[in-house]
Order: C-alpha cells, then structure tokens, then sequence
C-alpha cells in the first residue's frame, strides 16, 4: 500500500468514526425517549426489523449483493454477536436510569478499553502517552461512578460492563475484517438481536413480571403494547440510526487500528450534552463535569498524539 492510498484510507476510517459516532447518538436519544412506556426487547425487535431491511436493501444496490451473506466464520460471528448484544442490554438499561451525558460518559471507556485490548488481542503498538492518557480516562470513569460518595448506581456499572464488551466487540470486527464485510458484520447482529427480542417477548411480553419502580428493571419486563402513531419517528429514528451509524463505525474499525479509530468516537459526547440539555432537560452536576473532562481529555490528547506522530512519519 502506497503512502497516499494508506493516507486516504485513514482519512477514510476516520470520517467513518466521525459520523457512525454522531448517527448513533440518535439512537441513544430515541432509546432514552422510549425507555418510559415500552419493554426493552420490543424496541430492540422493532429497531432491529427496520435496520435489517435498510441492510438488506444497502447490500441489493452496493457490492456483490446478497452474496456477502455467505461466510465461513460462523463462530466469529456469533461471539462477535453475543458481545455486541451484552453490550447493548446493559447500556440501555442503564441509560433508562442515568442522565444521558452521564450515560455516554462512562460508556466512553470503551475507546479506552480498545487501546488495552489493541496491544493483547491485535499486538498492536501502544506507546507510554497513549497508556497514561488511558490512566487518565480510567481516573475519569471512577469519579463518574462515584463509589466514595455511597451513591454507586447499579445502572452506572450496567454501562461501564457496556464498555467492556463494546471494545471485545471491536476486537472481533479487526480480526475478521479481511473476510467480511461491514454490512455482513452488521446484517448477522441485527438478526441475532430478533432473534432473542422475540423470544424475550414470548417468555415476558404479558409483562407478568412487571411492577418494578426501577427505571431500568421496568424497562426490561415491562408488556408490549402498540406504539401511537406519535412515537413511530422514534422508532424509525432509532432503527436507522443504529443500522446507518453500525455500518460507519465497523468500516472504521475494518479500514484502520482499533487505537487510532476509539479516540475519534468521543464526537458523541458534546452531542449526548446537547441533547440531554435540549430533549431532556439534564444538566450534568459538577462531579460528572470533572468526569466528562478527564475521559473526554484522554481520548483527544490520544487523538492529538496520533495526528502528531503520523505527520512527522
């Protein structure tokens, strides 16, 4: 490879963790919203339904078509898919209950977590700036839990075990990036989530277990009922954005170094504010403040370090 062409394909994963980032922060919104009148696993299904026909119709116009379907890593794939569902349950049940700049803040870890895991499971180069700026982000994390001031949310640990296995996640599209491709990645997690949102809404969908004033307990075992007609943007919201923003980030992860890419998904972070501030009316407290610095600082001083070496290379 060419020093343009790896230029242009940096350049490329980069805009891809740009905009996969700030495309999934409306799903994290849209989720939120629904979290108060509707079970987990009957969004996930619907959310999932809408993202598989906008995969199957993406890979109809682009590519070899349904063809990239066909794979040879099974196993690859459905542990990359049991990551990404772990991750998924136990972050939107913890947003059900935090604040979403709170939320997003500990989920943000994760491009931390990707730096670790880049050196043990890809033996990718991590330098001693890299690892403090990880120190960093770390300190930030354990003041957003705040375990000293008896006030550590179960929902607050629901998200930061999210960020462990969002990175895990990351750490299986690098290792079959050279067989599959982006939307393969994404079309068999989509289908993996039907797949156990239904059984889920079979088993608990009467919502005979309800009753839990626990906001991420009754977002978990609440009944189905059918959505009004007002909240049907929320739901395409959230299917498209999470099929859209998917897509983004697992061609970043495909086209560059997991510890290059983790940084630049901290573009959500201004925007959880942003919404949080306009949609939901939360302002974050001066504890989460001095959180959102510290991991927020880590990543751009991880991404300041990057732009720095690769220019002098």
């Amino acid at each position: 490879m060419t020093v343009d062409t790896a230029s242009r394909t940096t350049l490329l994963g980069i805009l891809a963790a740009l905009g996969g980032s700030a495309t999934l922060s409306i799903n994290d919104v849209a989720i939120k919203s629904l979290s108060g009148d509707y079970a987990l696993h009957q969004v996930i299904l619907t959310r999932s339904a809408i993202s598989l026909l906008f995969l199957l119709g993406f890979m109809a116009l682009t590519g070899s078509g349904l063809r990239q379907l066909r794979t040879t890593r099974p196993r690859g794939h459905l542990l990359r898919v049991c990551f990404v569902m772990l991750s998924n349950i136990t972050y939107f049940l913890g947003l059900a209950a935090l604040p979403l700049a709170d939320a997003v803040a500990i989920a943000f870890v994760s491009p931390l977590v990707v730096t670790m895991l880049s050196t043990l499971v890809l033996g990718e180069r991590v330098g001693p700036r890299r690892w403090a700026a990880v120190v960093a982000g770390m300190l930030g994390v354990i003041v957003m839990l705040r375990p000293g001031a008896g006030s550590l949310q179960p929902a607050a640990v629901l998200v930061f075990i999210s960020a462990f296995t969002y990175a895990s996640t990351h750490m299986m599209t690098r290792r079959m990036k050279d067989t599959e491709s982006a939307a393969t990645l994404n079309f068999y997690v989509q289908l993996g989530f039907i797949l156990v949102s239904s059984t889920m809404g079979l088993m608990v969908g009467d919502g005979h277990l309800a009753g839990s004033e626990h906001p991420s307990v009754a977002f978990l075992f609440r009944a189905w009922v059918w959505p009004p007609v007002a909240d049907w943007p929320a739901f395409l919201a959230t299917g498209l954005s999470v099929a859209i923003g998917g897509l983004m980030v697992s061609q970043a992860y495909r086209l560059c170094e997991a510890a290059l890419v983790a940084p630049f998904e901290y573009a959500a972070m201004p925007l959880a504010i942003v919404w949080g501030v306009v949609i939901f009316h939360q302002w974050p407290d001066a504890t989460a403040w001095i959180g959102i610095a510290l991991i927020c600082g880590a990543g751009l001083y991880t991404l300041w370090r990057e732009t720095i070496t690769r220019t002098r290379a």
